[in-house]
């Protein structure tokens, strides 16, 4: 296998366990036990024990595996996407269990378990890539009892076919299973059992020769035709070394003993040693075009320090077993354990255990002319590529550059294809459970929950390490912590490296669908791959194997050089190479290896001996320059092995689609030759730090074509160590059943496992490779896309070309943004790289550094902008439509839609200006407009909004945006700012927005737009539209009140809303101050003759369609007002109103209401303000100073703040009870008079006569009456029979009128007439009870006087 490497992918990495379809197989035996617990030291559950290829036309590759302690066998499709399916078995399987495809559209899965049954799998498939993805509901099993063995009997299985099973057994003896038909029904697959011994003359000899051992004839090996065929013969190996050919009807026909040879037909004289009893391959069968039959049989020799051991081909011809010669193997499998090997065309290829890594070699194996092969056979092994073990010697390296350890420690572990995904979980969880199991508290960080499995390491690794003291100095021992948190890194680090050693342990060969050969490890599936020429180098001059020629001498010394230089040397001259090119200098690149030579003392580090070797060396080389130019081809060139290949396949059709298998071995492969490319560069630079005095000497195009090739190779090795994270949720898998899947997880003994543990992981150059469409050959499809990236095309660091550009766009595309970020940083910043660069920062986040760039490349468009061609190829290649802009305009449009696709206003409002000032004569731009204005409203720039709106020349957008400038503005509690613009022409609009909402929005939610209206019209000297406003207000907090819970919160914004509609009222002329509103019937509750409609006025006052409206003078404000005031009032005295709804009664019962609570002074301000008759409020208040004065202790007990304790009243003389009738009596003279007719003094003294009809009256109301009522005054005293006071007050009375008699008696007679119907009442009354008046006589003296005087002037007259 000359020019080979070894590729693989990581299975867990591309289907992962959560995401296999997990069917349960049953059994009908009884009392099956349960397999036993797993042991600490057996391999992790998903590695396989055991592992065989299939490959046929209809299925392409499947791969099937025995997991989980022989429970589980899986199906793998290594040639389409299909998910895996999985099959639980109630008892570990017996080595080997087989898959076939029977017909066109089944799978057959043939197993024999360790409980003696024979299983029979059906599993239903798809035409096309999609296999069993929808059948795993349908699929069929049928569980035969094998009656010859016995349960826990051991045996070697081969499946032949669907129709036959032979199995090994320990004795020695052949068990064969044959069946006559198969199908989907159970009842259809019947099995019949044949037992063959075997014996023969080798069978006394062998006994003979093993005595001692009772198990000589055990199979250890055992092997069959590849089906599809008719051949039923059966070759076995024994412990003995004896090779047995068995026919299906009659047995063993023939032995052969592998301890004779064909020069020594005799016994040895020693007895070779016993094979191992373990399952072990050592057969393999095969036929040529002519039909014949051939048995290749291994023979190892463990003591051997030569080889590890060798084959021997056997002709197989009707009953006999020719000896066709010996193929002796390589030095190189010295100490190396076979695991499998296969014979393909004319190649052997072996599978060897080197070490726990795979080695595969290859040789020729000639059938057609009969040879001893005595002399050495050529082998052409192939292993991995080189790739650097976590030793802790690594690990120290890895520390000489800047950076954390964790950072450091936690890379190297993450780094795509080091450790798979299981590797990762399985060591993590092993070292969780042992710092669980340490004594002490337990570090929270052990029972936290992480989203990811990267999260989870680098949380829970070094977290039972911590920071301590010193017990004397009381100082911080930081060294101490160092060393123990790198001793744990280096602890997890190395359960790593053991299971993934158990991961990378060899199974078996397999074919892939184009005769690739397949290689299955444990956890990996690989495949063998053509070198390129640098991996063929590379690995040559790893080797130290001389290569020849003028190039590969100067590649010889360049690696010897390499090689010569200490780690810390080559960290410091890669490092200096990439901050040069990151850098940007403009300085020649001979001068600049000059000035480091210098300071960094290269040459001085080495000895004068090699310096002189290395140049005597270089003597040597013809056309040195040719040589280099050789070697830079070597590193940059993909194009030449991609054609080549494409040719040799040009007639081989693809297959489609592909599977993600390939994908990861063609990322897989391009990494090891951008890894060996970038080292054979890093060698080439070395060396000119070697010359660096003879560099000004050198083609400056040279030198810089060297650094551009190295910038490649390093910006692939860069993204080729990033893994790419998982942006999807892993995808489960639908189980057939509940039931089956928990059986199946019993028997899997993961019944605790969570679905989503082992997430897929892949590199980021796998979603590269991911993205192209690629040939099924892995190196054609790496070449390709290599090729494709072009990142080795550039000339010189100073350029940046096409192909560079689109790298790092489709990065950006990817959503890398770091790694995007790292590979723009290695690129000069051309019009392209600078746009890539503003994309990126602006879907970081970064705008006003995107606006920064974005605004630099404006003068890169347009007809003279003096770009050079390459760079507009680079810039074309990554705008909308491949197209360069015409005109820095269309780019100022371009950029703001991409600040606006991402939300950010302000820099899509700059741009959009930079394009109105560049907009083309006669362009419409309205749109601009809009942008500007609704761009400066949303970022609250209102002062350049309203600029903005003021200039705009579009009048119906400016109707249309100043609405919604004011209300923003008012939602950002602007309205001072807002009340400050003039507005112009949009007046009008402005108030007919900031109206809608006062009439629309509820009057609760912020911003009230009726106070923010009320400023808009006070603020132009509008009073009647402000004070409607507020009035609109309150009706509207008036209708939200319906709810009693809602009214004390309310009443106080309805009667601020009353008071400043009020007050702007009353800055109008009392003639004009009225308002208007529509008319709303249902408010008020209670029906006011105040209302004026115009339902009477002319129509054609109004113009068609105007509403009608009422009326609303400031008196109706004003009553409304105390309405509300009193109501709230009345609550404030009794919250019991809300829950009875007392808050909503008329007036009337609220003035009541009020009085009976003692806030008199309320009660009355109230009544007179709303036109309220206050006769029962003065007849409580007449009551309570009764009380007052009879009982006092009863009414200082209740609430008097409203009219005994006020400011006033607290300050007059005397006893409550004499503030009380004093409070009283000013109430009267505030409330009562000629307007009321004195109905509220006369209310008084009917309170007081009522009370207690000897009860006396106040002299100062009596006098009152007596000034204004007296007559009401005479009768009051006579309807209460106060007789005594009657005659008084009629006494009195006649007093009066003739002390106006006496003033004037010409004027004063008509108005001094008495009542003298009244006068006679009294003194009937009187005389009626003589003894109780005794004025009764004056009475009738002053009576018969007047009467004389009346008499006389009447006469005169």
């Amino acid at each position: 296998m000359n020019g080979s490497v070894l590729v693989a992918a990581q299975l867990s990495s591309i289907f992962p366990s959560a995401q296999a379809a997990t069917l349960a197989i049953h059994t009908v035996r009884q009392k099956t036990p349960l397999p036993a617990a797993p042991n600490d030291s057996d391999p992790p559950p998903e590695h396989a024990s055991y592992a065989s290829v299939l490959r046929n036309e209809a299925t392409g590759t499947l791969l099937l595996r025995v997991l989980h302690g022989s429970l589980i066998v899986e199906l793998i499709s290594l040639s389409t996407d299909t998910l895996p399916i999985r099959f639980v078995f109630p008892s570990p399987i017996l080595p080997h269990p087989g898959v076939f495809v029977w017909g066109a559209n089944q799978l057959h899965l043939l197993a024999v378990t360790l409980s003696g049954s024979l299983y029979r799998v059906v599993i239903p498939l798809e035409d096309g890539v999609n296999l069993w993805k929808h059948q795993t509901d349908r699929f069929t099993y049928h569980e035969y009892l094998i009656k010859t063995i016995q349960e826990d009997a051991e045996g070697l299985v081969q499946i032949q076919g669907p129709h036959s099973v032979a199995i090994g057994l320990q004795t020695g003896e052949l068990l064969r299973l044959e069946s006559d038909s198969m199908g989907h029904c159970v009842s259809e697959d019947s099995w019949a059992e044949t037992v063959f011994q075997h014996g023969s003359f080798l069978t006394s000899l062998t006994s003979f020769l093993h005595a001692q051992s009772s198990n000589t004839a055990e199979v250890v090996s055992i092997a069959s035709h590849p089906w599809p065929t008719d051949l039923g013969h059966v070759w076995t190996l024994s412990r003995d070394r004896t090779l047995r050919l068995w026919k299906a009807k009659i047995g063993c026909v023939a032995s052969r003993s592998l301890a004779l040879t064909r020069e020594s037909p005799g016994p040895s004289a020693h007895a070779p040693p016993l094979l191992e009893t373990q399952n072990q391959q050592f057969l393999q069968v095969f036929s040529t075009g002519n039909e014949t039959v051939y048995v290749l049989v291994f023979v190892p020799t463990v003591s051997s320090s030569t080889s590890g051991g060798s084959f021997r081909l056997f002709r197989t011809t009707s009953d006999q077993l020719h000896d066709e010669g010996t193929i002796e193997c390589s030095p190189s499998s010295a100490h190396c354990h076979l695991q499998d090997f296969r014979v393909i065309d004319t190649n052997l290829y072996v599978l060897w255990d080197r070490q726990g890594q795979s080695m595969v070699e290859r040789s020729v194996i000639n059938t057609d002319t009969r040879s001893d092969r005595s002399g050495a056979t050529p082998w052409y092994p192939a292993t991995y590529a080189r790739e650097p073990e976590l030793t802790p010697a690594y690990l120290e390296e890895l520390l000489l550059s800047p950076g954390s350890l964790t950072d450091k420690f936690f890379e190297a572990i993450m780094r795509p294809g080091r450790f798979s995904p299981l590797t990762l979980r399985t060591a993590i969880d092993q070292y969780t459970n042992a710092c669980l199991a340490l004594p002490g508290p337990t570090p929270p960080q052990l029972t936290t929950t992480y989203a990811t499995l990267g999260e989870q390491i680098a949380a829970v690794v070094g977290c039972t390490v911590n920071l301590v003291r010193d017990p004397k100095t009381g100082t911080l021992q930081h060294g101490n912590y160092w060393n123990a948190l790198k001793r744990d890194w280096e602890g997890f680090i190395a359960r790593c490296r053991e299971v993934e050693r158990s991961a990378r342990w060899p199974l078996v060969l397999g074919e892939h669908d184009r005769g690739e050969v397949v290689v299955v490890e444990r956890e990996r599936v690989g495949v063998l791959v053509q070198e390129d020429a640098p991996l063929s180098l590379h690995r040559a001059v790893v080797e130290g194997r001389r290569l020849g020629g003028n190039a590969n001498d100067l590649l010889e010394l360049l690696w010897t050089i390499w090689a010569k230089l200490d780690p810390q040397a080559r960290l410091n001259l890669e490092s200096w190479i990439s901050d040069s090119i990151q850098q940007e200098n403009a300085f020649a690149w001979a001068d600049m290896i000059q000035d480091q030579v210098e300071r960094a003392s290269f040459v001085d580090d080495i000895d004068e001996g090699f310096h002189s070797w290395v140049f005597g060396r270089l003597q040597g080389i013809h056309d040195f320059t040719l040589a280099v130019r050789n070697v830079l081809d070597l590193v940059s060139d993909f194009d030449s092995n991609v054609v080549k290949r494409e040719i040799d396949e040009e007639d081989t059709p693809l297959y489609q689609p592909r599977c993600d298998w390939l994908v990861v071995l063609t990322a897989a492969y391009a990494t090891i030759t951008i890894q060996a490319r970038h080292e054979f560069c890093l060698a080439l630079i070395s060396l000119l730090f070697l010359l660096a005095d003879d560099l000004t000497q050198w083609d400056p195009s040279l030198l810089a074509e060297i650094f551009a090739v190295f910038r490649g190779t390093a910006m692939l090795q860069h993204v080729a160590h990033q893994p790419a994270a998982e942006t999807t949720p892993v995808k489960q898998a639908e189980d057939a059943t509940g039931a089956d899947e928990v059986i199946a997880r019993m028997r899997e003994m993961q019944v605790s496992r969570t679905r989503a543990q082992v997430p897929p992981s892949h590199s980021l150059i796998h979603r590269l490779v991911a993205q192209d469409a690629a040939a099924n050959d892995v190196q054609v499809s790496a070449h390709r896309f290599l090729a494709g990236l072009g990142l080795s095309d550039a000339s010189s660091t100073s350029h940046a070309t096409k192909f560079d550009v689109l790298f790092c766009e489709r990065l950006r595309l990817l959503k890398y943004y770091h790694v995007a970020r790292e590979m723009l940083s290695w690129l000069p910043r051309t019009p392209g790289i600078t746009y890539v660069f503003s994309r990126l920062l602006l879907d970081m986040g970064r705008a006003d550094d995107a606006l920064f760039y974005l605004e630099k490349l404006a003068g890169c468009f347009g007809p003279h902008s003096g770009v050079a061609p390459e760079d507009i190829d680079g810039l074309r290649a990554v705008l909308p439509n491949a197209e360069v802009f015409d005109s820095d305009h269309l780019f100022y449009l371009h950029a703001a839609a991409l600040f606006h696709e991402h939300s950010f206003v302000g820099s899509e409002v700059f741009f959009t200006k930079l394009a109105l000032s560049t907009v083309p004569h006669g362009a419409d731009t309205s749109g601009l407009w809009l942008t500007i204005i609704k761009g400066s409203v949303d970022l609250r720039l209102y002062d350049d909004a309203y600029e903005s709106l003021m200039a705009c020349p579009y009048v119906k957008l400016n109707r249309d945006c100043v609405t919604q400038l004011v209300y923003r503005m008012c939602e950002d509690d602007a309205v001072e700012k807002l009340m400050s613009f003039n507005f112009g022409s949009l007046v009008d609009e402005v108030e007919d927005a900031l109206s809608f909402k006062a009439r629309n929005v509820d009057p609760r939610i912020r911003p009230y737009y009726s106070k923010i209206l009320y400023t808009w019209h006070v603020t132009r000297g509008d009073y009647r539209s402000a004070a409607s406003s507020m009035y609109l207000r309150a009706r509207k907090l008036h209708d939200l009140m319906s709810d009693s819970s809602l009214f004390s919160a309310f009443a106080l914004d309805q009667l601020e809303a009353y008071t400043v509609a009020i007050n702007a009222l009353s800055l109008i002329e009392e003639e004009s101050a009225w308002i208007s509103l529509p008319i709303q019937t249902e408010y008020p509750t209670e029906s006011r003759e105040r209302r004026k409609l115009t339902k009477h006025i002319p129509n054609d006052k109004f113009t068609t369609g105007t509403y009608d409206v009422e009326i609303i003078d400031i008196k109706d404000m004003q009553y409304d007002f105390a309405l509300l005031s009193a109501q709230l009032d009345a609550v404030q005295k009794d919250p019991s109103l809300l829950s009875s709804g007392g808050f909503l009664l008329p007036p009337s019962a609220i003035v009541i209401r009020l009085a009976q609570s003692n806030s008199f002074n309320t009660a009355l301000s109230a009544g007179r303000s709303l036109d309220v008759d206050l006769t029962d409020v003065f007849s409580y208040l007449t009551s309570q100073c009764i009380r007052l004065e009879r009982r006092p202790e009863s009414i200082l007990q209740e609430d008097t703040t409203d009219w005994l304790l006020t400011d006033q009243v607290s300050t007059w003389m005397g006893t409550p009870a004499d503030r009380g009738w004093r409070h009283l009596r000013q109430s009267l003279e505030r409330h009562d008079g000629i307007d009321t007719d004195f109905k509220y003094s006369k209310t008084v003294l009917d309170t007081i006569l009522s009370f207690e009809k000897a009860s006396t009256a106040p002299p100062w109301l009596i006098h009152s009456l007596e000034e204004n009522c007296h007559e009401h005054l005479i009768r009051t005293h006579l309807r209460y029979e106060s007789i005594g006071n009657a005659v008084a007050s009629t006494l009195s009375l006649i007093h009066k009128a003739d002390a106006q008699l006496g003033r004037d008696p010409k004027r004063q007679a008509g108005s001094t007439w008495l009542s003298y119907t009244l006068i006679d009442q009294v003194l009937a009354a009187a005389e009626s009870h003589p003894s109780t008046v005794p004025k009764i006589s004056t009475l009738k003296t002053e009576l018969a006087s007047r009467v004389k005087r009346m008499q006389r002037l009447g006469a005169s007259a």
